[in-house]
């Protein structure tokens, strides 16, 4: 007999030759779930390896995923230390972006400021928890950079990078072994310097999404994201479609060490906020939760709204209605081909969420939008607002190489948002003046 451990208690899978499969014991000491992941400590030669190449170097980065959960004050301890710009990619961005004087953004596909060239321009990259897979914006060879991982899944060690250390251990462990052992730098130029190109790469953006943006319709998706960042709860459950909506919850969204941000990040399934709202809201009734969804995801699980007002769950759904598969049309141009088949003819979804007994609200210009979203936060139950937004806002990488975009004009690599990343200005600017000094 084979016990399968479950959230309900433990099952029984009957074996091959098994003659019946028996009950699930009942004792409940016998139920042995796993619930934590394990602190692993490396080895002492990993970290004296480490500890050199830190000293030798003399500008210092390190790229954060999701695997510095937990491990906040150690970053920033060991950041402090050796002045280190802090880069994350998405998956990290709710563990590392908050209360950080040395954030520069986010890289890849969806990145955003200084975190590439904090990457590239770098002595020593130090990879912390992450198996970022768009290896096109890491450094190689090439780029004369060392590069170490660590990670405490030893099978990711190594698969996206050619690394000079490999550190199999968690990220919190390492930290705290890692930054007694090492000597504090005094040279702050690369930092502030990196520091400096982030707030100017945030200032550009944020300014063209703030020019008449109360005139412009339709609305700059951007917009949107940044308001409902402004007026959701500070412990706000997001849940986000894959595609656009990614962009929008990566670049707007500021974590704060209590929200949680929720997507299909790995397998990039789509349709998935709304079903991942559904569940988040039931964990906890209480708690505010947003579902940011695209109008191509909603469409595509539409009848679990109904789902919502069967259990009158008070989830709120954002719906951003750009009228098309925003990130497909992008793949296409990327791939130098028109767009084909993208295009959505769509309803009026708030009429469809009132039909159906919840609140809906249709938002087809900027003044409207605040007030939209502080009636659906005080309703009593599920609700729906539906955006109009602009289908021409695409997602662009801060970074574009040629073979990255193959087939895409660089011309209009800078229809890159028309937008910003919202309050992450003002703390980008504060960086600057606020860091601790050695």
């Amino acid at each position: 007999i084979q016990h399968a451990v479950g959230r309900g208690g433990v099952g029984v899978v009957a074996l091959p030759g098994d003659i019946a499969s028996q009950p699930a014991p009942e004792r409940a000491e016998e139920h042995a779930l796993v619930t934590t992941r394990p602190s692993v400590r490396p080895g002492d030669a990993e970290i004296d390896r480490l500890a050199e190449m830190v000293d030798a170097a003399r500008r210092v980065t390190l790229f954060c995923g999701s695997g510095t959960a937990g491990a906040h004050q150690e970053v920033m301890d060991f950041a402090a230390k050796v002045h280190a710009p802090v880069g994350h990619a998405l998956r990290g961005k709710e563990w590392i972006q908050y209360d950080n004087p040395y954030d520069v953004g986010m890289s890849g596909l969806l990145g955003y400021g200084a975190a590439y060239e904090a990457t590239h321009e770098c002595d020593l990259l130090i990879l912390l928890g992450t198996d970022f897979p768009y290896n096109a914006f890491l450094p190689d060879n090439k780029d004369g950079v060392r590069i170490v991982q660590v990670d405490v899944r030893p099978e990711h060690l190594g698969r996206r990078s050619q690394l000079d250390l490999a550190v199999w251990g968690d990220v919190r462990e390492t930290l705290r072994c890692l930054t007694p052992r090492i000597r504090r730098k005094s040279d702050r130029t690369f930092l502030d310097r990196m520091l400096k190109k982030h707030a100017d790469a945030l200032e550009n953006v944020v300014g063209a999404y703030t020019r008449k943006v109360e005139k412009h319709t339709p609305i700059h998706p951007e917009y949107v994201a940044s308001v409902l960042d402004e007026e959701a709860a500070d412990d706000a459950v997001f849940t986000v479609d894959t595609g656009m909506c990614n962009v929008w919850a990566a670049r707007y969204l500021t974590p704060n060490g209590r929200r949680r941000v929720i997507g299909s990040f790995t397998h990039g399934s789509m349709a998935n906020a709304l079903p991942q709202a559904i569940g988040a809201q039931f964990l906890d009734p209480h708690r505010q939760t947003v579902a940011m969804c695209g109008d191509g995801g909603f469409t595509m699980l539409m009848g679990d709204f109904l789902t919502l007002v069967q259990y009158d769950l008070p989830v709120k759904i954002v719906l951003f209605d750009n009228g098309s598969l925003g990130m497909v049309e992008l793949e296409m141009l990327v791939a130098g081909l028109p767009a084909h088949g993208t295009g959505y003819r769509n309803p009026d979804f708030a009429e469809i969420a009132r039909a159906a007994g919840a609140h809906g609200v249709r938002v087809e210009k900027p003044k409207q939008l605040r007030g939209a979203l502080r009636d659906a936060f005080r309703h009593n139950g599920p609700a729906l607002v539906h955006v109009l937004t602009d289908p021409n806002a695409l997602s662009i990488p801060p970074k574009i190489k040629a073979e990255m975009v193959t087939g895409f004009a660089l011309s209009a690599g800078r229809m890159v948002l028309d937008g910003g990343v919202g309050r992450m200005l003002q703390m980008a600017r504060s960086n600057l003046r606020n860091i601790p000094r050695p």
